[in-house]
């Protein structure tokens, strides 16, 4: 057995008594100081000297196990210099300073064991989720059997909604499958007869018959079981920040002590040194910056398990992340509606919606929101049934309608053809539309980068990320256009857990690594980097479990405050030592000269603890820089025109789907189809643009910086409305001559792409740097 795994359920033992033996000591120690005050008080010298000094051996025993502990490990911590300090007050019977180091020790470890204690890497939520039974099919039926008794050659049965128990190939016609926690892609796939199927995916269609082609020791989901367990095992313990500083204080403190003792003849003046040198700025003020941090991020939904994590995350310099349901929105939306001729986008969305408003499939939530994101009335369907695999049919307001996949490879319109290449470019999936038994419509849907991602990515590398990656089980080609469009510094697609696993490893050895996933195949990978981040919103219990730090709010933009975060409290940490240890310095000289005695210089070391703490607790203050505070006003019109955007998708389509007729003919149709798209631009479009130039812009304007922030928004309006008039005059010259001639074709069609081109540029912008400020 490994000796770190070995050693798991001892650290957890120790962990457990150290949650009830610190908080123990401070009561006891700050009892018998307090005690110690009260009987001095009334003139029981005696009982005082007798009370400090039981609070000082209370605190020295635990101390010297400390210490023990520490040199076993190879390094001598912060801790020594207490234990000798306590040592040398009771020597020479120096109660009340002996007292005073035994509460700032208790203080300090307490509040260190509250910063730094972190969650184990627990892959309990693996194993639970993992299938205990297999249903096997015989001659004498199905029949439910443990999975160990599963084996290969084995025929079994996977009903609808199940976890695949082990690895095979399809023994059906087809099986569609959810394979989004081992890849991360949320389309479902299908694998047709005799194609290789993974433990863990889900069954998202109907029963299917699985041959085994694996036990389920070497399944995919027993291994990524085992992944996680063994990286959680080798994942290093965290070198505290203050036992990195006491390297060399430990030392010097000692030789001031030594030297003060043997140049004075005095045993006091050593001790004296010791006393100020007792290092409380490392024991209080690293961990009440690292507790403020943890504090700072739970306020934001970013919940930190430990110190030790939030300490990690603050020097880290390179950033791995997963694709789907981190930098994407993990579920697939409606990109583009298109019509055949004499078919209106809205119209195929709303009979589409209609159908599969019954069916559970991923792609049939994205219509039926999509549809109610822009406010379309939905009508029963009748007689709908559904094909796995194929897609929903049914009857709409008297029509036999089809929503699904149909066979494009035969002899098809040149606009479904169009669609098709389309979505081939922009790597998006089409549900097709049948009314009657002929194409109507199709609708392109793709998982969309997350609007609020560049505002994040860029925050990151103003935090101190200086390399950004993208590890994922995706495809590589979306992969890679994601990663265009986002700026990454490299992309790693179509990784199994194994070869995520082996990434992170790679990229630790050259700086500090923070994972982000959300999957059960990002899992591993979590619990190998130095910080693990789960995307907990909605990602798995898996992924949770495994990190060191989870997102409660489904934002990645969390990240980035975390990170920020993470960086400002170890700052403010590293300047509280440092200022406390130089205070502590001066103090030195002054006991070794015999200028302190040791309750002075207990007290004097208390005033410096108080100077420290005090610059500790900035951590809570919130940095305005990173995030602009925004009025509840301000909050209200982002959500307000973020709405509108999705109302207004139509409009857009309808630009395009104007200037695809014109590529066809200048007919009639072609005619009506722009004046159409003219009509939505100036009855709807062009009021929502003017509203936001007047009232989004001067309402976010003070808060970015001034008007100059949104200036090149309101360029864009400039532009949006330009277009719009020369549309507006291409029309007018169209009725006054009776129909488009050919001189107007080029220059309407040119208007009409670069309308809808600067449209979409122009709400991504929105999106990305307005609209992504509101939770």
């Amino acid at each position: 057995m490994n000796d770190r795994a070995a050693a798991g359920p001892v650290r957890r033992s120790a962990a457990a008594v150290s949650a009830h033996l610190e908080p123990s000591l401070l009561a006891v120690t700050a009892a018998a100081l307090a005690a110690g005050g009260v009987a001095w008080a009334i003139g029981a010298g005696g009982l005082a000297d007798l009370l400090w000094g039981l609070g000082t051996v209370c605190a020295i025993v635990p101390a010297v196990g400390w210490v023990v502990a520490a040199l076993r490990r190879g390094h001598a911590g912060v801790d020594l210099i207490a234990v000798l300090a306590l040592g040398g007050t009771l020597a020479v019977r120096e109660y009340l300073a002996g007292a005073l180091i035994a509460l700032m020790l208790a203080t300090g470890r307490t509040l260190e064991a509250a910063a730094q204690r972190r969650a184990s890497h627990d892959v309990r939520a693996l194993v639970e989720r993992a299938p205990r039974t297999a249903r096997r099919l015989t001659d004498a039926g199905v029949n439910t059997v443990p999975l160990a008794e599963v084996r290969i050659g084995d025929l079994l049965v996977v009903g609808p909604g199940e976890v695949v128990p082990v690895d095979g190939r399809v023994a059906s016609a087809v099986a569609v499958l959810d394979e989004s926690v081992l890849t991360g892609e949320p389309l479902h796939v299908e694998r047709a007869r005799d194609e290789a199927v993974r433990s863990g995916v889900i069954n998202a269609g109907g029963a299917f018959d699985l041959r085994a082609t694996a036990t389920e020791r070497d399944s995919t989901y027993a291994e990524i079981v085992r992944l996680a367990r063994q990286a959680g095992a080798e994942s290093a313990p965290v070198v505290r920040l203050a036992d990195r500083y006491a390297a060399w204080f430990l030392p010097l403190s000692l030789a001031v002590a030594g030297l003060a003792w043997l140049l004075s003849g005095s045993a006091v003046r050593a001790v004296a040194v010791l006393v100020v040198a007792t290092p409380c700025p490392l024991l209080l003020a690293a961990p009440v910056a690292i507790v403020s941090g943890l504090s700072r991020a739970s306020r934001l939904g970013v919940v930190v398990r430990g110190g030790g994590a939030l300490e990690s995350l603050g020097r880290a310099r390179t950033l791995l992340l997963d694709k789907t349901g981190t930098l994407t929105g993990g579920r697939p939306r409606v990109l583009d509606v298109a019509g055949a001729p004499g078919w209106k986008p809205a119209r195929v969305l709303r009979l589409a919606a209609s159908l599969d408003q019954y069916s559970p499939h991923v792609l049939a939530h994205a219509i039926v929101d999509a549809a109610r994101e822009r406010g379309l009335e939905l009508p029963a369907a009748s007689n709908v049934t559904e094909d796995p695999g194929r897609g929903a049919s049914g009857t709409v307001d008297g029509h036999r309608a089809s929503i699904g996949r149909i066979d494009t490879t035969g002899a098809v319109p040149s606009w479904a053809r169009a669609v098709d290449n389309r979505a081939l470019l922009d790597g998006a999936a089409v549900a097709w539309l049948t009314v009657d038994g002929h194409v109507a419509g199709a609708l392109l849907l793709r998982d969309p980068i997350r609007s609020d991602a560049p505002r994040t990515l860029r925050h990151l590398r103003a935090a101190g990320i200086e390399r950004i990656m993208m590890l994922t089980g995706d495809r590589a080609e979306p992969a890679h256009e994601v990663a265009a469009v986002l700026g990454l510094d490299g992309v790693r697609a179509e990784l199994s857990p194994a070869e995520k696993v082996a990434a992170v490893r790679a990229e630790r050895d050259r700086a500090a690594t923070v994972m982000v996933g959300d999957g059960v195949n990002d899992a591993p990978a979590l619990a190998a980097a130095d910080v693990g981040v789960a995307m907990g919103a909605r990602g798995s219990t898996a992924s949770s479990e495994a990190a060191d730090i989870v997102l409660t709010t489904d934002r990645v933009d969390r990240l980035a405050d975390a990170v920020a975060i993470a960086g400002r409290a170890r700052r403010i940490a590293v300047q509280s030592a440092l200022g406390g240890m130089l205070l502590s310095l001066a103090a030195m000289a002054a006991a070794a000269a015999g200028l302190l005695p040791p309750a002075a210089g207990a007290l004097l070391q208390e005033g410096i603890d108080v100077a420290v703490i005090l610059n500790a607790l900035r951590a809570l203050r919130v940095d305005q820089a990173a995030r602009p505070a925004l009025t509840p006003a301000a909050e209200a019109l982002i959500h307000r025109f973020a709405a509108e955007h999705d109302d207004l998708q139509d409009v857009l389509e309808a630009v395009r789907a104007a200037a695809d007729r014109l590529c066809d003919s200048s007919g009639p149709p072609a005619l009506a189809a722009v004046e159409e798209a003219h009509r939505l631009l100036t009855e709807r479009l062009l009021p929502h643009e003017y509203a936001e130039e007047h009232q989004l812009y001067p309402a976010l304007a003070p808060m970015l910086g001034g008007p100059e922030t949104t200036a090149t928004m309101s360029r864009a309006h400039t532009e949006i409305e330009r277009l719009s008039r020369r549309i507006a005059t291409h029309l007018r010259l169209a009725h006054a001559r009776g129909g488009l001639d050919a001189g107007q074709l080029d220059d309407l069609r040119s208007c009409l792409y670069g309308l809808h081109t600067v449209l979409r540029l122009h709400f991504s912008q929105e999106e990305e740097n307005y609209f992504s400020l509101a939770p």
